[in-house]
């Protein structure tokens, strides 16, 4: 009985700690509006930063004619492909993730911001 009653509360647990952490892509629009002084989203044009189309499953400093930091590129050599957990530590703290990348931008702290501009990001293939 115990076990059971153990075993339902770690199941309503996931199932409220998944919910919280839903991924909006509309929510997420709002939040790239912090990101669209340096980055694109919708083709592949660079600007300040590289173009964030097809992003995620992209290895890091790759994306063509973009002038990336020595320490992107290193981390791409190094295996770093852009994914949801990667993307959200990065997001969270770019400078000290990447250290001696280019990234000027400070990084999300909200944790709902970061799961939601990854969800807009998803929809830009």
């Amino acid at each position: 009985m115990r076990l059971t009653a153990f075993f339902a509360a770690i199941s309503i647990a996931a199932l409220w700690a998944g919910q919280s952490q839903a991924q909006d892509a509309a929510a997420g629009e709002k939040v790239f509006a912090k990101c669209k002084a340096c980055h694109v989203v919708d083709e592949d044009k660079n600007k300040v930063g590289p173009s964030l189309k097809g992003v995620i499953g992209r290895t890091a400093g790759t994306h063509a004619d973009f002038k990336y930091s020595q320490a992107m590129v290193d981390a791409g050599k190094a295996g770093l492909v852009w994914d949801d957990a990667k993307l959200t530590e990065y997001l969270r703290a770019p400078r000290e993730m990447i250290k001696g990348g280019k990234m000027a931008f400070a990084g999300l702290k909200k944790d709902d911001e970061l799961a939601n501009v990854i969800a807009y990001l998803k929809q830009f293939p």
